[in-house]
């Protein structure tokens, strides 16, 4: 099966000119706190050398999830890949936002630090608002 999609296709067809962007504190609710990354990545290995990279800040490493999810091509096919990280049903907000923007060899991680509130529902809504603000600002100059 053939595809016709563009390699980080956000609208304008261009590609996202970033490996690794990050967006820190962009939401705050109830104590928690969430940032959201992301970049290009054309296998598995690419995607775990990512989430490596964003590790390797501690900050990162203490924090209570790291969700995210990724879609990569190889010979024509896509393949969808998430990761909850103990916030059930985040990674697949996170990879239906990629796949309704015909997104591909993208990895997006929501990061998320407890602050010691339930959010309930409200945690889908904001996994989807961080992930939003990274299709929308990643193609942006620094």
């Amino acid at each position: 099966m053939k595809t016709n999609q563009i390699s980080m296709d956000f609208q304008d067809g261009s590609p996202c000119p970033h490996e690794f962007k990050l967006f820190e504190k962009i939401i705050s609710d109830r104590g928690s706190k969430y940032s959201v990354s992301g970049g290009y990545v054309k296998n598995r290995a690419q995607i775990k050398a990512f989430l490596k990279k964003l590790k390797s800040n501690k900050k990162y490493t203490r924090a209570t999830h790291n969700t995210w999810a990724a879609r990569i091509t190889h010979d024509g096919r896509i393949f969808d890949i998430k990761n909850d990280d103990g916030e059930t049903g985040a990674g697949n907000t996170i990879l239906r936002m990629l796949q309704r923007e015909n997104v591909i060899d993208t990895i997006v991680v929501v990061t998320r630090w407890f602050g010691g509130i339930k959010l309930q529902g409200d945690r889908f809504r904001h996994v989807q608002n961080a992930t939003k603000y990274f299709l929308e600002h990643a193609t942006k100059n620094d």
